[in-house]
C-alpha cells in the first residue's frame, strides 16, 4: 500500500513541476518534415510587439468542399500559432456570408462585402451521383487592429495550375499574407519610394494602378532629379518606368552614387521603341533601338538589355477582322506574338507563385561582366517557343499568320527580367564627377550590399485607360480586356519593390514549401465500396476479437488461481 502511495505522490509531483515549468518557459515542438507549424522569428517578434487585441473575421465558412475545408483548417491553425506568441491577444471568429435565412438577406450581405472589396467565387461541386451543385464561397479574412482594418485574400488563383496546387500554394503563403497585412496596419513609420521623371517616363495616369497598390505600403513620390548627389538618400527604392529620353551623365552619377550607398533601383526599360500609332493605321511600323544612355551603366552592374523584340507562342490574343473586303466585319481571336505571357521563375521570392506576366514588345536580357560579389537570378522568361527579332526591323500585323513551328520559334526560355544582389562597382570609377552635379566631393567606388531588379519591358507597369481627357480612368494593371483576364503584373512588381526594400527577410516567407500529399482520386473512387465495408466491418470485428480475447484471458486467469488454491499445504507439525 505504501509503495502505491509513493508512486502516486511522485506522479503528482512530476505533473506539478511540468505545469510550473510550462507556465514559466514557453516552447512548441513541430515534428513535421517541412516545419509547417513553425513561425519565422520575424513573425514571432511582430506578434510579441502587439499592444492591443487583434481581431480576425474569417469568411471562409459554411458548406465547403474538402479543399476549402483544408484551407480553412490551415488558417485556423495559423491563427492559433499567432495567438500563442501574441500572449493570447489574437481573437478570431467566423462569418458565413451565405447563412442568411432568405435570398434577399444573402444578396444584401454579398453586396456589403463587394463594396469592401471582398469578392466571392463560384464553386461547382460534383456529387458522387454526378450531380453538379453551385455555390458561392468567400475565401477571405479581415483583420482589425486599433481601429484599422485590412482584407486578406486567402486563395491564390494561378492560371494553368490545378485546384489542389492553388490550394497548396495558398496554404504555403498563409504566414506571409497574414503578416503582410498585419505589418501594414501596425506600422508607424512609412517608408518612401520615388518614380523618377524628366526622361519621358510613363505619366502618372499610365502607372496609377500600381502607384495605388504601392500606397498601401509606401509613401509614393514623383520627381525630377536636380543634380544633388544625395537627393535620393531618403528613398527606400527608386523606380525608373520606361524612359524615352537619354539620361544625362549627371543623372546617371546621382543614381550610381545612390546605389553605392546601398540604394535599390527597379529598372523598367524598353530595349526597343515601337510607334503604336503607325501600327494601328498601316498595320506595320518600325522597331528601333531605345537608347536612353544607360547601356554602359547597366553593363557595369552586370546586365545588358538587348536591342531586340521577343515573339512567343505563349502570348495574349487580339481581335482581328477576318471578313473579306466589303463584307460585314467578323472579328476572331488571333495570337499576338509580340505580347508574350512571361513565365515566372519559381526559385525566387519575387516571382514564385505569381501568375504569368503580360508584356508587349519585350526585349531579352543577358548577364555580363562576371563579378563574384554579385548574385544574379532570372525572374521572368519566355516559353520554349520563342523567336528573337533584332532591331531595327519591320513590326507588322502579318506576324499573326506565322505558323507555330520550331523553325521560326527556335529559341527557348529567353530571359526578360532578373534580380542582381551583392556589392557593385561604381560606373564612374576612374572618371571625373560630371558637370551639373553638386555636393559630391569624391566618388564612392564600391557599393554597400544592395539589390536591383531589371525588367526589359516598359509595358509591364503600364495600365490601360478607359475614357478620354478628364473622364479617363485607369484599369487594373495586368488586366486584358479582350481575354477578360488579369495577369500577374501587379503581384510581380509589388513583390519586386517589397523585396528591394526588405532588410528583415519577410519576403523569404514566400519561398516556403509544403509538400502535397494527395490521394490517387481514381484509385480511391475505384475502391470506394471496399473502404465503406472496411470502415463498417473492421471496427465490429475488432470489438468482437477484443471481447473474446478478454474472455479467454479472464478464464485462464481464474482457472490458474483455482488450481493454486487447491494445491496441498506442507504442514510440518503433522
Amino acid at each position: 500500500m505504501m509503495k502505491k502511495l509513493i508512486h502516486i505522490a511522485i506522479f503528482i509531483g512530476v505533473v506539478t513541476l511540468v505545469y510550473f515549468l510550462s507556465e514559466r518557459f514557453f516552447f512548441r515542438l513541430d515534428l513535421t518534415s517541412e516545419k509547417r507549424y513553425s513561425l519565422s522569428d520575424n513573425t514571432k517578434n511582430l506578434l510579441r510587439g502587439l499592444e492591443d487585441e487583434l481581431n480576425v473575421t474569417i469568411y471562409l465558412d459554411g458548406d465547403l468542399n474538402a479543399g476549402f475545408l483544408r484551407l480553412r483548417k490551415a488558417t485556423v491553425e495559423m491563427l492559433d500559432e499567432f495567438d500563442a506568441y501574441a500572449g493570447k491577444s489574437v481573437k478570431y471568429q467566423f462569418d458565413n456570408p451565405s447563412a442568411g435565412a432568405t435570398k434577399e438577406a444573402r444578396e444584401k450581405k454579398y453586396d456589403e462585402l463587394e463594396k469592401e472589396g471582398i469578392r466571392g467565387i463560384m464553386v461547382y461541386d460534383h456529387q458522387e451521383e454526378g450531380e453538379a451543385r453551385q455555390k458561392i464561397v468567400y475565401p477571405w479574412a479581415k483583420i482589425s487592429y486599433k481601429g484599422k482594418t485590412r482584407n486578406i485574400n486567402l486563395l491564390k488563383n494561378i492560371p494553368n495550375k490545378s485546384g489542389e496546387e492553388n490550394l497548396n500554394i495558398s496554404i504555403e503563403t498563409l504566414e506571409y499574407e497574414l503578416t503582410d497585412a498585419l505589418r501594414i496596419i501596425t506600422t508607424t513609420k512609412v517608408p518612401k519610394v520615388v518614380f523618377l521623371e524628366g526622361h519621358d517616363e510613363y505619366p502618372e495616369l499610365l502607372v496609377a494602378d500600381f502607384m495605388q497598390t504601392l500606397s498601401h505600403y509606401y509613401r509614393v513620390d514623383r520627381g525630377v532629379m536636380s543634380g544633388k548627389v544625395d537627393e535620393l538618400k531618403d528613398y527606400e527604392a527608386v523606380i525608373i518606368a520606361a524612359p524615352v529620353k537619354k539620361f544625362s551623365e549627371a543623372d546617371k552619377f546621382v543614381i550610381d552614387q545612390y546605389i553605392m550607398q546601398g540604394g535599390r533601383v527597379l529598372w523598367i526599360l524598353d530595349g526597343a521603341r515601337i510607334t503604336l500609332d503607325s501600327l494601328s493605321t498601316s498595320s506595320r511600323t518600325i522597331g528601333i533601338d531605345n537608347d536612353v544612355n544607360l547601356v554602359d551603366q547597366l553593363f557595369n552592374y552586370g546586365v545588358r538589355i538587348n536591342a531586340n523584340l521577343l515573339q512567343d507562342v505563349q502570348c495574349s490574343l487580339i481581335p482581328v477582322n477576318t471578313a473579306r473586303e466589303g463584307d460585314a466585319p467578323k472579328y476572331e481571336p488571333m495570337p499576338w506574338y509580340y505580347s508574350p505571357l512571361l513565365l515566372t521563375v519559381p526559385f525566387h521570392p519575387v516571382s514564385k507563385n505569381v501568375a504569368p506576366v503580360k508584356t508587349e514588345f519585350v526585349s531579352s536580357l543577358d548577364f555580363v561582366n562576371e563579378n563574384e560579389k554579385v548574385r544574379k537570378t532570372p525572374l521572368l522568361i519566355t516559353s520554349t517557343g520563342t523567336h528573337i527579332q533584332n532591331v531595327p526591323s519591320i513590326v507588322s500585323m502579318e506576324v499573326i499568320n506565322v505558323e507555330q513551328n520550331g523553325f521560326y520559334f527556335n529559341t527557348r526560355n529567353a530571359m526578360a527580367a532578373a534580380s542582381l544582389e551583392g556589392i557593385f562597382p561604381s560606373a564612374f570609377t576612374n572618371r571625373m564627377i560630371p558637370q551639373g552635379v553638386t555636393g559630391a566631393n569624391e566618388i564612392i567606388k564600391e557599393s554597400k550590399p544592395t539589390k536591383m531588379i531589371v525588367v526589359a519591358d516598359g509595358d509591364v507597369i503600364c495600365n490601360d485607360v478607359q475614357g478620354k481627357g478628364s473622364n479617363a480612368l485607369p484599369l487594373a494593371l495586368g488586366y486584358d480586356r479582350y481575354m477578360n483576364q488579369r495577369f500577374g503584373n501587379s503581384d510581380f512588381l509589388l513583390n519586386a519593390v517589397n523585396y528591394l526594400t526588405d532588410d528583415d527577410g519577410w519576403m523569404e516567407l514566400r519561398s516556403r514549401e509544403i509538400q502535397m500529399r494527395l490521394l490517387n482520386k481514381a484509385r480511391v473512387k475505384g475502391m470506394n465500396k471496399f473502404f465503406k465495408v472496411f470502415n463498417i466491418v473492421v471496427p465490429i470485428l475488432s470489438i468482437l476479437l477484443f471481447g473474446l480475447l478478454f474472455h479467454f484471458i479472464r478464464k485462464w486467469k481464474y482457472t490458474k488461481e483455482i488450481s493454486v488454491n487447491k494445491l496441498p499445504t506442507d504442514n510440518k507439525n503433522e
